[in-house]
C-alpha cells in the first residue's frame, strides 16, 4: 500500500539532515521535493498545493524541539497537514433510524457488492444484526451474488430487484419484526463518466436513507474525483475507497475528502470479508510516511486470536512484549490475513519476502518458540548455549537458528519499547485544524 509515495518521500526526509532550525530555504527544498512526489503519486494538483502551503506557513521558524533535526520537525508537520488533508479524525456511520438504512451507491466496477457483504460482517462483529438487501435489477445474478456473501458472513438476505422500492420498505418492515438493524442496501452501478440513472435518485428520495455511502476505486487516483461528482447530487454522506491494497501511489485516499468535502469511512484492504477497515487519517498518514501501524497490526491480531492475542497486543502496544507474547502473535498471524498486509503495518518492513519464505520462516519460529519451556519464553535472557541446543533438537532446528530467531526477538522488542518512548514534536498525533 502507498509504497511509491512512501519510498519517494522517506529519501526526501532522508536528504534533510541538517541540525538547528528550520530556515526558508531548507523548507522550500523540501517542499518541492515533496509536492515531486504527491503529483507522481496522483494526488490533485489544489490538493498539493493547499496541504504544502499550510506545511510552509507552519515550518518557517518555527521552534525545533529538543533533539529533533529539522527533518524531524518537518515531517512531524506534514505527517499533521497530510492527516488533516485526509479528514483529521475518524468519521462513523450514521446509522439513523430504525432500523437504520445504509445506501451504497457508485460507479460499476468499483466494489459496492462485495463492500456491502464486508460491511454487514463488520457491523455484526460489533454488536449490530444486519439485513443485507440487493436492490439492482440491472446486473444479471446481483442477488444471487448477495446472497452468497450474506450466506458466508452469516447474515439474513432480501432481495429487491423487481420493486426496489416497495420490496426495500418490505424489507425495513421485516427488519422491524425481526429486530434486525441496519438494512445495507446494494444498488446498481453506472460505467464511469455516464450519470446514474434517475431511478437512483427516486430511491434515495423514497426511501431517505441516514447513509449514503459512495463507494470507488482506489486505483482511480484523482480521476475517482471526476468519477464522484456525478454521485453526489444524491446526498452521500461518506465514502469507501476499495482495492487500497493494491495502491501504490495513494492519490485518492489523500485527494477525495478535501475535493469532495465528504469522509472516508471505510477502505478496502483485500479480497476476504474481514478485509474492510475504518478509515483512520492519523494512521494513514504515518503508514504514508513510512511510519507503519502498529496499533492496527495489534487490533488485527486482537481480533484473529481472540482473548489471549487481545491480551498480547494490549502489551506490545504498551512497548513491552516477550516470547510468550510473540509465539502468540505468530499464532494469530496465520488467521489475520495475508502476511505481506501485516507486515506492511510495521515500520521498515513492508513487503520484505515472497509469501512462501514468510511462512516457512514463520513456522520454523513457531517450532522454535513451542520447544521452550514457560521460562525461557517469558524470560529469553537466561538462555544459554545448552538450552539453545536442546531447543535447536526439540524443534529439528539448528543453534543458529535458534540464534537467529532470539536476535530478530530482542531487535522487535528494542523497536517497539523505542517507538514506545519516542520523544514527538507538539502536534505529533493531533492534526492542525
Amino acid at each position: 500500500m502507498f509504497e511509491s509515495l512512501s519510498a519517494r518521500l522517506g529519501e526526501v526526509f532522508r536528504r534533510l539532515r541538517a541540525p538547528g532550525r528550520l530556515t526558508e530555504k531548507e523548507v522550500e527544498a523540501g517542499l518541492r521535493e515533496i509536492r515531486q512526489a504527491l503529483l507522481a503519486a496522483d494526488v490533485h494538483y489544489g490538493v498539493a498545493r493547499d496541504l504544502l502551503s499550510r506545511v510552509a506557513e507552519r515550518a518557517v521558524g518555527e521552534r525545533v524541539v529538543e533533539s529533533l533535526t529539522p527533518a524531524e520537525q518537518l515531517l512531524a508537520i506534514v505527517r499533521a497537514e497530510m492527516a488533516a488533508a485526509m479528514g483529521g479524525s475518524a468519521a462513523k456511520l450514521r446509522l439513523s433510524g430504525r432500523p437504520a438504512l445504509v445506501l451504497l451507491v457508485g460507479p460499476a466496477g468499483s466494489g459496492k457488492t462485495t463492500t456491502a457483504g464486508k460491511l454487514a460482517r463488520h457491523l455484526l462483529k460489533r454488536g449490530r444484526r444486519p439485513l443485507l438487501v440487493c436492490a439492482d435489477p440491472q446486473r444479471p445474478a446481483a442477488a444471487e451474488q448477495l446472497a452468497t456473501l450474506a450466506a458466508r458472513v452469516g447474515v439474513p438476505f432480501a432481495s429487491a430487484v423487481d420493486d426496489p422500492v416497495g420490496e426495500v420498505a418490505a424489507a425495513a418492515d421485516r427488519a422491524r419484526r425481526e429486530l434486525l438493524d441496519p438494512l445495507v442496501v446494494d444498488t446498481p452501478g453506472f460505467p464511469p463518466g455516464v450519470q446514474p440513472d434517475p431511478f437512483l435518485g427516486e430511491l434515495v428520495r423514497a426511501l431517505a436513507p441516514g447513509d449514503v455511502l459512495l463507494v470507488l476505486d482506489a486505483l482511480a487516483g484523482q480521476e475517482a474525483v471526476r468519477m464522484a461528482e456525478a454521485f453526489l447530487p444524491l446526498g452521500v454522506t461518506g465514502l469507501v475507497l476499495t482495492k487500497l491494497d493494491g495502491d501504490a501511489r495513494g492519490g485518492a485516499a489523500l485527494s477525495l475528502p478535501s475535493r469532495l468535502a465528504k469522509p472516508i469511512l471505510f477502505v478496502g484492504v483485500g479480497e476476504r470479508p474481514e478485509d474492510l477497515e475504518p478509515f483512520e487519517p492519523e494512521r494513514m498518514a504515518d503508514r504514508i510516511l513510512g511510519f507503519g501501524d502498529l496499533a492496527g497490526l495489534a487490533e488485527r491480531l486482537a481480533e484473529a486470536g481472540g482473548e489471549a492475542a487481545a491480551a498480547s497486543a494490549a502489551r506490545v502496544r504498551e512497548g513491552t512484549f516477550t516470547l510468550e507474547d510473540f509465539l502468540t502473535q505468530l499464532e494469530a498471524m496465520g488467521r489475520a490475513g495475508p502476511l505481506d498486509q501485516l507486515l506492511a503495518r510495521i515500520p521498515g518492513l513492508g513487503k520484505v519476502a515472497q509469501e512462501e519464505e514468510l511462512e516457512r520462516e514463520l513456522r520454523r519460529a513457531r517450532a522454535i518458540i513451542q520447544s521452550m519451556t514457560v521460562e525461557e519464553r517469558r524470560n529469553p535472557h537466561i538462555i544459554g548455549a545448552s538450552r539453545k541446543r536442546r531447543i535447536a533438537r526439540g524443534s529439528g532446528t539448528t543453534v543458529q537458528e535458534v540464534n537467529q530467531l532470539l536476535s530478530q526477538y530482542e531487535g522487535a522488542r528494542r523497536l517497539v519499547r523505542e517507538l514506545g518512548k519516542r520523544r514527538l514534536p507538539p502536534g505529533w498525533g493531533s492534526p492542525a485544524r
